[in-house]
């Protein structure tokens, strides 16, 4: 069955660094949207953009192009703003997909949800570069990215682009909280994800937020949309199937 996706990138990214994943979902058949957020896009300032900004970016891109019944899947921080979008785009959603995302409870950042490290790390990076964050490569290379070769690591990390602090601080504003609203909802869970340490784990203490939902685990890191983009895919799927 023909499903319609919105691939929604995690900090850092853009929508066409979703596209290897949203080729192999429309080898299966799905029709495949990826936008790139306000804040990550080429010309966006930075210092100005914050979370609201993100979430009205993707709200006007389901809308003006008329998408319903649409599974709707963010990454890391992209989980962040499908929580935000999910209470305006109501009817138009068929189910919520997590991706070794961050889930929100009304009025928490999501700075509020990584380990105090994380954050004293982005206040400096923040500080000295016009409120515009950018992982480290070591980071980037040992718990992003970990089941990729060192040529691949350097590679991706090529490919990411500052990402504006606000989104990270901004608080998340739910008029329902996410286990209350009535939508179907799925988290995938990378087993050797270390991005946040498994003392403060994606899952399960973030997917629980979710309420009912559907759990699909699978091999690999964080950023798997770039060292297995094909295995991505096929949880994703499962993850949105009816």
């Amino acid at each position: 069955m023909a499903d319609t996706y919105v691939l929604v990138h995690g900090a850092w990214h853009t929508g066409e660094l979703m596209e290897p994943v949203a080729a192999h979902l429309r080898t299966m058949g799905h029709t495949v949207h990826c936008p790139t957020l306000a804040g990550n896009r080429a010309d966006d300032k930075r210092s100005e953009i914050g979370l609201s900004d993100a979430v009205d970016s993707l709200v006007d891109f389901v809308e003006t192009r008329q998408l319903s019944q649409v599974r709707l899947m963010g990454h890391s921080y992209g989980g962040m703003v499908i929580s935000m979008a999910a209470q305006r785009l109501g009817e138009r959603l068929r189910r919520l997909i997590y991706a070794n995302a961050f889930v929100p409870m009304h009025g928490e950042s999501l700075n509020d949800l990584v380990p105090p490290h994380y954050r004293s790390l982005f206040d400096g990076i923040a500080a000295a570069s016009g409120n515009a964050v950018m992982l480290p490569f070591p980071i980037w290379r040992e718990a992003f990215i970990n089941d990729a070769d060192l040529a691949l690591a350097e590679h991706t990390y090529g490919q990411l682009n500052p990402h504006p602090y606000r989104t990270f601080t901004d608080k998340a504003v739910l008029e329902t909280e996410l286990a209350a609203l009535p939508l179907g909802k799925s988290y995938i869970n990378c087993q050797q994800d270390t991005a946040l340490p498994h003392s403060l784990p994606w899952h399960p203490r973030l997917s629980e937020r979710l309420g009912l939902f559907r759990l699909i685990e699978c091999a690999g890191s964080h950023e798997l949309l770039f060292t297995d983009p094909q295995r991505l895919a096929q949880a994703i799927q499962e993850a949105g199937r009816d």
